[in-house]
């Protein structure tokens, strides 16, 4: 794929990154960037998240995306790789920044995703020289340009001693918005997270907090629940939207058979309205 080479003032989606501390002085890319500003979200968080993090990482992703938001994150194993999936399957666009030169993609477990962005008619980025590897004060410094590229920043999960938490130390110097999405004060994961928001940062508990920031004529659209088929899925995805995930409890809840069950979360799923998080735990697509 051809590798091409830009200046931040001459495109004007990337001209914000001129105006951050150490601006690059020229980028190098593989995909496609838009010529004109668009609504921006820097999706990130820890490389080890839980089944908590993976569905409020992809429900809000999810979401900004189908809202024409372009998400960007840095491509990194766990969070940033669930906000770019996400982004994908939602027919969204999403940009990746790396901490390596092109045209290798780091981590090589994620080079199959790096492709699918450029497919779909997003980008990976680089400021680092052709061919040459990841180091790590590279990562940090790759940080400054998730935030800068970004109108907002989102953290869903973040431990006590996160990388994330630099990303964030960055977006504020640059003047950004930071939102953090809240998490069990039981669990480590969330501890950075939490903290964040005891020093000031905003809690997220949707994606319309974003939404209403970033276009503010779409927060104004009531949003449906989608319908099933059936009267039972649709009181599946009743029970989904007060967020409830168990399988066992919806099928507790609605008295049915776990054959009847099975059936309708199989056709909820091929149909695109809802997606498994593993060990028996659903959520809205």
């Amino acid at each position: 794929m051809k590798i091409n080479t830009i200046s931040p003032d001459t495109n004007n989606y990337i001209q914000i990154l001129t105006h951050i501390a150490k601006p690059p002085k020229k980028l190098d890319y593989i995909g496609v960037l838009p010529n004109n500003r668009r609504p921006s979200v820097a999706v990130v968080g820890t490389r080890k998240p839980t089944s908590y993090g993976i569905e409020v990482t992809s429900k809000i992703t999810s979401e900004l995306a189908r809202h024409g938001i372009i998400i960007i994150s840095g491509l990194a194993l766990g969070v940033d790789a669930i906000a770019h999936r996400s982004a994908l399957e939602s027919g969204g666009v999403t940009i990746a920044i790396l901490a390596n030169g092109l045209p290798n993609i780091y981590p090589a477990s994620n080079a199959s995703l790096g492709k699918e962005i450029i497919l779909n008619g997003g980008a990976v980025i680089s400021e680092y020289p052709q061919h040459s590897r990841a180091r790590p004060y590279q990562f940090l410094e790759r940080n400054r340009l998730v935030s800068g590229l970004a109108d907002a920043i989102i953290i869903t999960e973040a431990s006590a001693r996160s990388g994330t938490l630099n990303t964030a130390s960055r977006a504020l110097e640059q003047g950004k918005d930071v939102f953090v999405v809240p998490g069990p004060i039981t669990s480590p994961m969330s501890f950075g997270c939490n903290q964040l928001i005891k020093q000031g940062a905003s809690p997220l508990t949707s994606s319309r907090d974003i939404i209403e920031l970033l276009m503010p004529s779409d927060s104004k659209q009531q949003t449906s629940l989608p319908l099933g088929d059936t009267p039972l899925e649709d009181s599946i995805i009743k029970l989904f939207s007060d967020g409830i995930r168990d399988g066992d409890e919806i099928r507790n809840k609605l008295s049915v058979s776990a054959a009847e069950l099975s059936q309708a979360l199989t056709m909820l799923e091929i149909n695109g309205i809802i997606r498994s998080l593993g060990a028996n735990q659903w959520t809205l697509a």
